[in-house]
């Protein structure tokens, strides 16, 4: 059997596979193969490329797949869709399968970088600090709410909703006091949650040779540069910084035609976690530089001048990105880049 492309649709017990010759002709399709065949089939097949859509487990896959001689790409599976949608087929496995077989092999698809065990590791830390702060701010909006019902309504600040409400407990009903006291000892236990995990991240970061040359750049901390190596590993799955910003959305839409180029918001792609770390960042970067006359500080208040205060934060989020996949390529000589800060 000469399979040269392999598409496979995963999922959590069922798989699908696709693969072609090297003429794209179909010399294998399984539309259902379970969870503890699938290796062995993959196994006994000649090194080829194998295409998948990165979802839960792909990265689990990639790895095991690439131990037997393959060569395994991932996609955002809204990269795979239009090439189901050409096909004229219904949505299932095995019209995904085939998808997916023939966008691998496309020379422009933008593939997701595979991911060792010890990125992950990051990147599981990060999401669920990223969960209990979500969770937390979920809890204040729920007290919020609660003794709104009540005619009192204290500020968005969380410090300053601490401080006042002890003001207010006693003109609540007496159940309702027993709620706000839960949420605030719920709100309290995500604290001590969040603050243990800022420390296991900022130890991870102290570790690695790349995060500490990461925070290097103006606006990125520990837990941003965490999260970037985890994400990113040493960058060389992009060509350029400029690919790199495209990846993560922070280059404009184009909607260009007949010659008139039209570029709009950004387009928000990728990770939306990195995005938020780096805008939040850049923000940080434009308070920070105050009445500073480096060449860095009057580049970034001349650029909220000249486009305003969101655009200037999107502009050091992506120039700070560019700057990433330098001090990722470049290792030790990054250095010679970080001048252009």
């Amino acid at each position: 059997m000469n399979i040269v492309t392999l598409g496979i649709d995963l999922a959590k017990n069922i798989f699908a596979l696709h693969g072609v010759d090297n003429q794209g002709h179909a010399v294998l399709i399984k539309p259902r193969v379970a969870k503890d065949q699938l290796l062995s089939i993959v196994a006994n097949l000649p090194p080829c490329l194998i295409g998948m859509e990165a979802c839960t487990g792909a990265h689990h896959w990639a790895r095991v797949f690439s131990q037997h001689g393959h060569t395994v790409r991932l996609m955002a599976p809204k990269f795979v869709a239009p090439y189901r949608m050409s096909g004229k087929r219904g949505k299932n496995d095995a019209a995904d399968a085939a998808a997916i077989c023939e966008a691998v092999t496309r020379p422009n698809m933008r593939f997701v970088p595979v991911k060792d065990t010890h990125q992950q590791a990051l990147l599981s830390i990060h999401r669920t600090r990223q969960g209990f702060v979500e969770e937390r701010t979920a809890c204040y909006n729920r007290l919020r709410g609660l003794i709104a019902e009540f005619g009192v309504v204290l500020p968005q600040k969380v410090e300053r909703l601490r401080r006042e409400i002890d003001l207010h407990l006693d003109t609540l009903p007496d159940l309702a006091r027993c709620c706000v006291l839960d949420l605030l000892t719920h709100a309290d236990a995500f604290d001590e949650r969040i603050t243990a995990y800022d420390a296991l991240i900022q130890r991870a970061a102290k570790q690695d040779d790349r995060s500490l040359r990461l925070m290097q750049i103006p606006g990125i901390g520990y837990i941003t540069a965490s999260a970037l190596v985890a994400s990113l590993g040493n960058g060389h799955d992009f060509e350029s910084g400029r690919q790199l910003a495209a990846w993560v959305g922070l280059v404009p839409g184009q909607y260009s035609s007949g010659g008139k180029p039209r570029l709009g918001r950004i387009t928000k792609a990728g990770d939306a976690y990195l995005r938020s770390l780096l805008v939040m960042g850049a923000r940080a970067v434009m308070v920070s530089v105050g009445d500073k006359q480096d060449r860095f500080s009057c580049w970034v208040r001349s650029l909220v001048e000249r486009r305003g205060y969101w655009k200037a934060a999107i502009a050091i989020a992506a120039k700070n990105l560019r700057l990433v996949w330098a001090a990722l390529k470049y290792g030790d000589d990054f250095k010679l880049y970080s001048k252009a800060v």
